[in-house]
């Protein structure tokens, strides 16, 4: 008698893992690079050798999140994110009891077929899901771009609560502006960087926008002659964007960062002109005209304890627009120290976060969004590093001093008369220290220690005095992790494409 055919194991994946919005990525979405392994990289007409399913085991730091309807996540900091059916899951289960798993396979054969088991074991193996005992990939310290920090003035028309900044009437001139970025090419060029990311900060860089496009232009020219590629991002209150003004940032080829924290009195209330009255509604105009002019604009979100349990709206309002967008927290300083409202408290922040992730799910763009809902975490892929600080990221002030961050600007390193300002850089002290995750205590074991890399350490500073240790809002980050690779799972299951096994037989 024939047995009935069983339904098929089934991978879903995608391969659009979205860079980190352009104002936000210090370290080239991380400070690693690690690729995945596949069937199109092998030389014209060699065939793989497939390892027997007793060489196979579980990619290191793996973990499996039930969705619905049986299908299941899969993750790792070593392997994109798929999504396995239940059958596929079936087959799955076998690695993860290695003293069952010829038995398992064994059984799925029976039930499935041979002819889709084999296949379905080495698309895992091709995915990253699945290695040769012993193999396991391994962290590479090769970031692509050098990003730079411009503060092009100490200017704004606005006084935010939660800026660290004295808003001095200071700019950065034209000649201290194209020295900087001289030093910058010295540093990539020396260094290796095929990619220069400068950002155009303040202070707010509208106020000095004539500069910017100078300055860019600049460098542009600059770039191209010592085969270094130019990337720009101006990082905006909005407030003073015009249609003209835009459209002079998309023929540049600059990418724009507007801060939007709430909707109306939610953004007011920390985000307000120096006269005091609430700048949202120059904000959204500022974001229609972008849009409007064919440059879209990434949107930064703040989190703080007052405007932790707005969140959902101010997403909403991205979501509507189809804008990419980042949720960040709110981190102390000097100047805005004396906002006690500003304060993050655990659960008010969790709160906050999880009704925003669940106006997400209900609408789950196409775009992915694990480098921008937690933080500065990036879930899309593995670092040692939380940023570039100390390593591939230099802040050049407006007297063209160079600084380690650009919340430190004032304990400059170097200037731009240093030959290569970034070896300075990394091999300073005696400021912010930015250390591996592998050298933080309450890190070495953690099963997201490759993605989270211990939190800014800078904050982490300021709340223990201490560089080696992780970050106070370890809680935090742990509750919402989960949540935000179920959303990634879930954009997966609406957008991504099915593995086709007949490649892998």
């Amino acid at each position: 008698m024939e047995k009935p055919q069983a339904a098929l194991p089934v991978i879903l994946y995608s391969d659009d893992v979205s860079p980190q919005p352009a104002g936000q990525c210090d370290c080239d979405g991380g400070d690693c690079a690690c690729s995945l392994p596949s069937i199109s990289s092998l030389p014209d007409g060699s065939q793989p050798t497939w390892p027997h399913p007793n060489q196979l085991t579980l990619s290191l730091g793996s973990q499996q999140q039930l969705l619905h309807d049986g299908h299941s996540l899969v993750y790792g900091p070593f392997h994109r994110p798929v999504i396995l059916n239940e059958h596929a899951a079936n087959i799955y289960t076998a690695f993860t009891q290695p003293e069952r798993t010829l038995a398992i396979l064994q059984s799925c054969s029976e039930r499935y077929g041979t002819e889709q088991v084999e296949p379905t074991v080495r698309a895992m193996h091709v995915r990253g899901l699945l290695h040769r005992a012993g193999e396991q990939p391994t962290l590479m310290h090769q970031p692509q771009t050098l990003s730079v920090w411009m503060h092009v003035t100490d200017r704004c028309n606005l006084r935010c609560d939660y800026c660290y900044l004295p808003h001095l009437h200071h700019d950065m001139s034209i000649t201290t502006g194209r020295a900087a970025i001289d030093a910058a090419l010295r540093s990539a060029v020396a260094h290796g960087y095929p990619v220069l990311k400068l950002k155009y900060a303040g202070g707010e860089p509208l106020l000095h926008f004539d500069t910017v496009l100078c300055l860019h232009q600049y460098a542009l020219a600059q770039g191209a002659a010592r085969g270094v590629t130019i990337d720009g991002v101006v990082l905006s209150n909005g407030t003073l964007l015009s249609p003209e003004r835009a459209q002079a940032l998309r023929d540049l080829g600059l990418h724009l960062m507007v801060s939007v924290d709430g909707i109306g009195y939610t953004h007011d209330a920390q985000r307000r002109y120096a006269g005091g009255h609430g700048s949202f509604v120059d904000v959204a105009r500022a974001v229609d005209v972008a849009i409007k002019s064919g440059l879209v604009p990434d949107i930064s979100i703040t989190a703080t304890g007052k405007s932790a349990g707005h969140l959902p709206e101010v997403v909403a309002w991205a979501l509507e627009r189809n804008l990419p967008f980042s949720l960040n927290f709110y981190r102390e300083n000097e100047l805005s120290a004396s906002f006690h409202d500003l304060q993050i408290e655990e659960q008010t922040i969790i709160a906050g976060m999880l009704a925003a992730y669940a106006v997400i799910e209900r609408v789950v763009p196409r775009r992915s969004l694990l480098s921008s809902l937690i933080d500065r975490a990036n879930l899309a892929r593995p670092h040692l590093k939380t940023c570039g600080v100390g390593d591939s990221y230099m802040v050049f002030d407006h007297q063209g001093r160079v600084a380690k961050c650009q919340m430190q600007i004032r304990q400059p390193i170097t200037t731009v008369a240093a030959q290569d300002p970034l070896a300075l850089v990394r091999a300073d002290q005696t400021s912010l220290q930015n250390l591996s995750v592998e050298e933080k205590e309450g890190c070495k074991s953690c099963e997201w220690k490759y993605w989270c890399a211990g939190g800014c350490p800078l904050d982490t500073f300021r709340a223990t005095r201490r560089y080696d240790v992780k970050s106070p809002r370890c809680n935090i980050y742990k509750a919402l992790y989960p949540q935000a690779m179920k959303i990634e799972g879930l954009r997966i299951l609406r957008y991504g494409l099915s593995l086709d096994f007949s490649s892998y037989s």
